[in-house]
């Protein structure tokens, strides 16, 4: 069988993937792209955007809630589930076809089928063998393997966003942004769900402050959180699923008619025979060095979930990891992504953000911080909508006037932490920032206000 040779290959079609694979392409590479599952990866297809689709339903509901007796009568509003989820096909189900012309039509080689690698340079796809002269592992990640009985009955959160109906009581295991992004949902959806998380603070990677008020704010709408507490059996029956666990050391049994797995994700790489090709790899992903390259087969870079990178799990952080991957594979260089000032936010309702240092990481490396704490619960912004749940803390070098971190809960600043991450990749300071005059009356126009 004659083996069909590539300038690249890249392994996963996600946004990393076909970032890199056009990205070459455009420079004249002779580029292939192969994955097993549909073109698009998690975030188009599985995850940030059909489960921000749901949470569309949700703040509707939500915002109406906060607008009862201020002119707004919710009595008989409601969200239809089948109908949310046929929304969301509305815009997943166009995406692989739409990809996968976009890359054809740049040159790329569309494959599909698993890849596994048979040499340092030689790969399979379902058996047909292939080489080229560099790859790109950027295969994205899966569910977090769970090991205790009964585990098996577990769905994810892609079943999750396929359901046709939503049961009453839903557990969530893990205390992430999977089980608090879709608990928020499920609770405006009229299901009662329960975060259990094995740990006394969840959301570790927000300021623990902010994430108080976001789970009180969550009691309020009906999602419960369970902490400190560890499942050690599910056992199914005809109608319903009996959760074994332990709650604070005491052992409990608890009843729930459907039980979803959001505690974290892994690397999706155990299918690749990394091995056969010299590719060493852990729990974390393909060991890189800074510039992407893997540290033991020079032929291979990796990127998103795939890669060993400090860069945080995000498709925006993915996508450019690729890019710079594709560049060095292009270029013969060496550069290094810079992750300065990139935010995140987990949606709940009202979200959660941040970007840069949380205020312990701040001292703990013994730096000199103000800490600007708002509670903007009641500022107009938020006073018009009904909010009742809304702070920022801003850490702020004193010495220079430039922001070390910042975290914001409440609602619309999702967009508001995109100027706080500019300011941080760009050095400015709050006086700088104060400077800015914005559209009034916006929540844009509160950031003066917070710094």
């Amino acid at each position: 069988m004659t083996m069909r040779g590539y300038d690249l290959m890249v392994i996963g079609a996600g946004m990393a993937g076909v970032a890199a694979a056009n990205k070459c392409a455009s420079a004249g590479w002779n580029v292939a792209i192969v994955d097993a599952l549909p073109y698009g990866g998690t975030c188009a297809l599985r995850g940030c955007d059909p489960k921000k689709i749901l949470r569309r339903g949700a703040e509707i509901i939500d915002s109406a809630h906060l607008m009862r007796g201020k002119g707004i009568d919710d009595a008989n509003l409601s969200i239809n589930w089948a109908d949310l989820v046929k929304h969301k096909h509305g815009f997943t189900d166009p995406v692989p076809a739409g990809i996968e012309d976009g890359l054809a039509g740049n040159g790329v080689d569309t494959l599909h089928g698993q890849a596994r690698f048979t040499g340092r340079n030689t790969l399979t796809v379902d058996g047909t063998p292939y080489e080229a002269a560099h790859f790109l592992i950027a295969a994205g990640a899966r569910p977090r393997p769970l090991a205790f009985p009964g585990h098996e009955h577990l769905i994810d959160s892609t079943d999750f966003m396929d359901l046709p109906e939503l049961p009453e009581r839903i557990l969530f295991v893990g205390g992430g942004f999977v089980s608090f992004e879709f608990a928020h949902i499920a609770a405006r959806a009229g299901s009662t769900p329960v975060i259990l998380d094995r740990g006394p603070r969840p959301l570790k990677a927000f300021d623990p402050d902010l994430v108080e008020l976001l789970i009180s704010r969550g009691a309020d709408a009906g999602v419960g959180l369970w902490r400190s507490s560890t499942i050690t059996a599910i056992e199914k029956s005809a109608a319903y699923y009996r959760v074994e666990m332990e709650r604070s050391g005491q052992p409990e049994t608890v009843e729930f008619d459907l039980v979803v797995q959001g505690a974290g994700r892994v690397p999706d790489l155990g299918g690749l025979d990394l091995e056969a090709a010299g590719i060493e790899w852990d729990e974390r992903g393909v060991r890189v060095g800074a510039d992407l390259r893997s540290t033991s087969n020079s032929a291979v870079y990796a990127a998103g979930d795939a890669a060993s990178s400090p860069g945080m799990p995000l498709t925006p952080v993915a996508v450019f990891e690729g890019k710079v991957a594709a560049s060095n594979m292009l270029k013969g260089t060496a550069t290094e992504p810079d992750y300065a000032g990139v935010p995140t936010a987990v949606f709940t309702i009202p979200e959660l953000t941040r970007v840069g240092m949380l205020e312990q990481d701040a001292h703990d490396h013994g730096l000199d911080v103000e800490v600007r704490y708002r509670d903007t619960s009641s500022w107009f912004s938020n006073y018009r909508i009904g909010e009742t749940t809304a702070a920022t803390k801003i850490l702020v070098e004193r010495a220079t006037d430039k922001i070390l971190g910042a975290h914001l809960l409440g609602p619309g600043y999702g967009e508001l932490i995109n100027f706080l991450g500019l300011a941080i990749k760009l050095e400015l300071t709050t006086r700088q920032l104060k400077s800015m005059t914005a559209a009034y009356p916006t929540v844009g126009s509160d950031l003066g206000s917070i710094l």
